[in-house]
C-alpha cells in the first residue's frame, strides 16, 4: 500500500507525561497521536470547530491498534509521523508512528470516521475535504 500523505509533528516529554517508573504512561501516546491528527487537519486548513459548526461533521476515532516498542522518558524529543493510508467514503485509515530520530517507539493503525454532529451516524466525507486530504 502506497501512503498518500505524511505529516510530522514534534512532541517533548514532560514529567506530567510519565508514570512512577519514569517512562511515558501508555495512554499518553494516544494523546500525542490525537494532537498530531489535529495539527495535520490544521495544516490542511481544516479547522475542526468550523467543520462541526458549519458542515455539521466531525472526525472521531473508530478504531486503534497500537504497538508499544520502546519506552520514552522525560525530556525526550519525539516526532509523531501521521501517514494517510486510505481515504474511504466515510473513514480515513492512518498509520501513526512515534519516533526519536529514526528509532520507532510506538506504532498505531488508526481509523477515523466522519460522523454527523446531530446523529453521530457515519457521514460521507465531503468531496472538498477529501480532496484536501489527498493533496501530497
Amino acid at each position: 500500500m502506497v501512503a498518500l500523505f505524511s505529516f510530522k509533528w514534534p512532541v517533548r516529554i514532560y514529567f506530567e507525561d510519565t508514570d512512577s517508573g519514569g517512562v511515558v504512561y501508555h495512554s499518553n501516546y494516544l494523546k500525542f497521536m490525537e494532537r498530531a491528527r489535529t495539527e495535520w487537519l490544521r495544516s490542511l486548513n481544516l479547522n475542526q470547530s468550523t467543520l462541526k459548526k458549519k458542515d455539521k461533521i466531525m472526525f472521531v476515532v473508530a478504531k486503534v491498534d497500537i504497538n508499544y516498542k520502546k519506552a520514552a522518558r522525560f525530556n525526550d524529543e519525539l516526532d509523531v509521523v501521521t501517514t494517510v493510508d486510505n481515504i474511504g467514503a466515510s473513514k480515513v485509515n492512518l498509520t501513526q508512528n512515534i519516533m526519536k530520530n529514526s528509532e520507532l517507539y510506538t506504532s498505531a493503525k488508526v481509523s477515523i470516521a466522519c460522523i454527523h454532529t446531530d446523529t453521530f451516524k457515519p457521514q460521507r466525507i465531503p468531496k472538498l475535504i477529501k480532496q484536501q486530504m489527498e493533496i501530497l
